[in-house]
């Protein structure tokens, strides 16, 4: 009888055992549950704090006191030397034209470069950085862009048809921030382009090489004491002169009959081509009757490169 007893209550014991490991399991797991979150909340901290310390290594956080989506520019002291990185960039257009130099112009100053594109071409970000302002403004600048980059500098591209973009986004070398147009204060459709350090302007063709599809070199050293001559001598060398004076023919990658030169004389024989999709090099030298080479010495290229839709090519 005293047998059977103890079997019943071993039983009983065993039972309430295995009962109850799944309320201790269950208990367990819940104490855990908050350290789980609170290890969550410590990579969170860690990750943000790696973050900050990156940001904080960037040229723009030296530059820049604040962050403000109100207004398009803002003059602030400007150092009297500054190292620009022009690496890991992407032309905001493959148009190869200038139609307006950076400098004085009817009276006032043109803070830019007018770059020929038209109403619904691809406009990219020059560099990796973030979206400031993206906004209408009838009496200007039309619907436009600022980016403010890590390498210091601000672009604003105006006279957009449409905007792909948002602020506070951030966009990388040429992601695709908007569309050719000629809204605000525009006489026919172009991309008004501008390159700023501190809120002043600078002139862009001392970083960027519209007629070549490149930037002048890895940095630019902006230098308060020299800054107007370069200025003067880039504008000679990459503003709408040294451009080539492109007709609207030839942008448009017809032939004329006559085309003016750098001097403003006219000669035959100048012949371009706009790059459609899906076309390279090969196919295009083919549809053009020339061979390659002749087509990579003309424009001064590589049989590597790679043409994107848009690109101005001259064939002869």
């Amino acid at each position: 009888m005293n047998f059977k007893k103890i079997i019943k209550n071993f039983v009983f014991v065993g039972f309430i055992t295995l009962s109850a490991q799944p309320v201790g399991a269950q208990d367990l797991l819940a104490r855990q549950a908050p350290v789980d979150r609170k290890m969550k909340a410590v990579d969170t901290l860690a990750f943000q704090d790696i973050l900050d310390r990156e940001y904080a290594g960037l040229p723009a956080s030296d530059l820049y006191a604040d962050w403000d989506n109100r207004y398009a520019h803002r003059a602030t002291e400007l150092p009297d030397r500054y190292k620009i990185d022009l690496r890991d960039f992407c032309m905001p257009t493959t148009s190869r034209v200038v139609t307006s130099n950076f400098g004085a112009r009817w009276g006032r100053q043109h803070k830019g470069l007018d770059i020929k594109v038209y109403i619904g071409d691809t406009i990219r970000a020059a560099f990796n950085g973030k979206v400031r302002i993206v906004r209408y403004e009838a009496g200007g600048y039309g619907n436009y862009i600022v980016i403010r980059h890590d390498n210091g500098l601000e672009t604003i591209y105006g006279h957009l048809s449409k905007h792909l973009c948002k602020e506070n986004q951030e966009v990388r070398a040429g992601d695709v921030i908007g569309l050719g147009g000629n809204t605000g204060r525009s006489t026919g459709s172009h991309l008004h382009f501008e390159t700023r350090l501190c809120g002043i302007a600078l002139n862009p063709a001392l970083m960027f090489d519209f007629r070549a599809q490149d930037v002048v070199g890895d940095y630019y050293t902006f230098n308060k004491a020299r800054y107007l001559a370069e200025s003067k001598e880039a504008t000679r060398l990459r503003g709408k002169e040294g451009n080539g004076s492109y007709t609207p023919e030839q942008v448009r990658g017809t032939s004329a009959s006559n085309n003016r030169n750098n001097n403003g004389r006219y000669e035959t024989g100048k012949q371009f081509h706009k790059v459609e999709r899906g076309e390279t090099l090969y196919s295009i030298a083919r549809k053009r009757g020339v061979s390659v080479d002749r087509l990579c010495e003309l424009n001064h290229i590589g049989k590597s490169f790679h043409v994107r839709a848009g690109q101005i090519l001259r064939y002869s």
